[in-house]
């Protein structure tokens, strides 16, 4: 054996190259919770930069493992990525701290964020913002698709599965579920149909040397996972009744968390189809508000879905009750729960579940047809808002020339000149201010 290959199969064994103390990992993912800006690509080059170069707790190897293995996984990628090396570095209660201390600092900010939204969301200086802000959301979406396309759109096949995605969502209307099933028998098809592209893999997997799964093990973790997805869930119903505002979140919140491959531009479609056209807990311009506002805020940029929760349930009756912000705040909290749970479950579960599947080029090659009507969804999801920002009054007015103006030089800025989205947040920031205090 080389030397090279028995330093492989050694950081296989041992995935963490300095291991920290549970102490300095528990900071250091507090700390990560706060300053995760950049969405999910500059959140998942902090946590390399950190945790591979500087503070060398993982491996260069065992962080693209783990990343490939999230990027198989439906749900947020970054959030899923700081489970897995939390749990890399700590077993199952490094990888609930790192998750969780990921999204707590996002979820307290969006709670007091939306509150404060909907206090002052008819002053000057907000409505300024965010109409300096959502254009260049516009071109972040696109600019999101276009990264995802390039990678993802490599046949002909695939290329056609985005634009009939594409054209099913604009003109058809589809609800979200539908595409997805139709991408992956689209998949499944292209595998009859051309056997001898899809190769059969016959991998050797040394479960007991690589992780601690055991039937235990699993029971054990999906079990406990069962029930903190059945006990709120039981209780919301029990308490508020299955038509209630928080009952309906924890299913619709539920499903999505099953059903958005692709992270968190994958989950917006679907949660904008159903909070705004089907139970209409928010209107096409408040939604577009809380993506301005998660790309502004520390966290996953899924975080919106407690954005979503608080507007959708604030003029609930708590407990009998009335307390807007209270009752906000719960529908806030129920739709993080019953979105990020499942993100747990995959991960603590164990990596050879998913380890498996990899092998198998036939599901690989059904995740590729999906991954493909993702971008077409994406593509879905800035068209209309675009049309919404453009033409706030509908297509009988003249078009925001401003707002053009402002997707056009983020564009430019993305594309050509390879600024983060933070710069672009920033630049949208220094011009509402001279709009607002100087024009």
């Amino acid at each position: 054996m080389s030397s090279s290959q028995s330093t492989s199969d050694q950081s296989l064994i041992n995935p963490v190259i300095s291991t920290p103390s549970f102490s300095e990992a528990f900071w250091f993912w507090l700390k990560l919770g706060f300053i995760s800006f950049g969405g999910p690509a500059g959140q998942i080059a902090t946590m390399h930069q950190e945790l591979v170069e500087r503070k060398k707790w993982i491996s260069e190897e065992n962080f693209l493992h783990a990343l490939n293995y999230c990027m198989l996984l439906p749900g947020p990628e970054a959030q899923q990525l700081a489970t897995y090396l939390g749990w890399l570095m700590h077993r199952t209660w490094g990888g609930i701290v790192a998750g969780v201390l990921f999204i707590l600092p996002s979820l307290v900010l969006f709670i007091g964020l939306s509150w404060v939204y909907l206090i002052f969301g008819e002053q000057a200086w907000l409505i300024t913002f965010f109409d300096t802000v959502k254009p260049a959301v516009i071109a972040i979406i696109f600019f999101a698709a276009y990264k995802m396309g390039k990678k993802t759109l490599t046949t002909v096949s695939l290329t056609a599965i985005c634009l009939i995605t594409f054209i099913a969502l604009l003109v058809f209307n589809l609800h979200f579920p539908l595409v997805i099933l139709g991408a992956a028998i689209a998949g499944l098809i292209y595998c009859k149909v051309n056997p001898n592209k899809v190769s059969k893999v016959e991998v050797e997997i040394q479960l007991a040397n690589q992780t601690e799964l055991s039937g235990h093990h699993f029971l054990k973790i999906g079990l406990s996972g069962l029930l903190l997805w059945l006990i709120p869930f039981a209780l919301l119903i029990s308490v508020f009744g299955w038509g209630n505002t928080y009952s309906q979140m924890s299913w619709f919140f539920t499903k999505a968390a099953f059903l958005t491959f692709g992270g968190a531009y994958a989950v917006l479609p679907y949660v904008y189809q159903a909070s705004v056209e089907h139970f209409q807990w928010l209107t096409s311009t408040q939604i577009l508000d809380g993506l301005a506002l998660g790309e502004v805020t520390p966290g996953p940029l899924i975080m919106i879905v407690a954005f979503v929760g608080f507007l959708g349930s604030f003029k609930q009756e708590l407990l009998g009750i009335e307390n807007l912000f209270w009752a906000g705040a719960l529908g806030a909290l129920v739709a993080t729960w019953f979105t990020f749970l499942p993100s747990f479950m995959f991960i603590l579960l164990g990596a050879p579940l998913v380890e498996m599947s990899k092998q198998y080029d036939k599901l690989n090659q059904i995740l590729k047809f999906i991954t493909a009507a993702v971008v077409g969804m994406i593509l879905h999801l800035g068209s209309f808002f675009m049309i919404h920002v453009y033409w706030p009054k509908g297509f009988t007015q003249n078009p925001e020339l401003l707002s053009i103006g402002i997707t056009l030089v983020s564009l430019y800025l993305l594309f050509i000149r390879r600024w983060s989205i933070m710069q672009i947040i920033g630049l949208c920031l220094l011009f509402a201010s001279i709009r607002l205090f100087v024009l």
